[in-house]
Parts: structure tokens; C-alpha cells; sequence
């Protein structure tokens, strides 16, 4: 199953240079990698990163992440994905721009 990780350009340059991460700053606050499944990618762009530019969309195997990834219960009663270790480059299958169009982020074709 593919998890999604939205971050500003600035973090994931980051991730690109020192190919590992703690994360975002909730991340750090949190003490987990926060993500999202495809039915609640949008949902969470539109609550944590309104009206932001140059956002990147990371995809990942959940089966890749092995015993660090926790469904916990989060926003709604709903389950979320948690990562607790350093997110890694190793561990994005792909990343995509996220780009907002009319006020809304567009997700690729096909993923919500």
C-alpha cells in the first residue's frame, strides 16, 4: 500500500542533501513522521498547508517501512500512518509536485 508525505521545498530539499530526515517541525513536535493514506492526502493539504506553494508529494510502500510504521488513531477517529525512526530517501518510491491551482492542490491523476 503507497503512503504520502507532504512536505514544503525546503524540507525536502533537506531529505535530498542529507538522506534522512526527522521531519517537518509537527514531526519533530510529535515525535513521529506524520503521513497520509490516498483517500486522506487531500484532507490534509487542505487543513495543515492552505493556500501553500511549492509543496512536494512523496510516495512510500508501506511494506518497505517494516515494524517503525504505527496506524494510530488521529483526526476524526480515522487511522493514520505513523513513522517512528528518520524518514530516508532510500524509502520515497517517487515524489511529485503539488501544485495549487485555484486555492486547491492538485494531486496526480489517478491517486484521490
Amino acid at each position: 500500500m503507497l503512503i504520502y508525505k507532504i512536505f514544503r521545498r525546503e524540507e525536502w530539499d533537506t531529505l535530498r542533501t542529507e538522506g534522512a530526515t526527522r521531519g517537518a517541525p509537527v514531526d519533530l513536535a510529535d515525535g513521529f513522521v506524520h503521513f497520509s493514506t490516498a483517500e486522506q492526502a487531500a484532507e490534509t493539504a487542505a487543513r495543515h498547508f492552505a493556500g501553500a506553494e511549492g509543496l512536494v508529494l512523496l510516495a512510500l510502500d508501506t511494506d518497505d517501512l517494516g515494524e517503525a510504521l504505527k496506524w494510530e488513531v488521529s483526526r476524526g477517529g480515522a487511522l493514520f500512518p505513523h513513522l517512528y525512526r528518520e524518514l530516508r530517501l532510500s524509502d520515497v518510491l517517487w515524489n511529485a509536485p503539488l501544485p495549487l491551482v485555484d486555492g486547491v492542490h492538485r494531486f496526480p491523476e489517478g491517486m484521490v
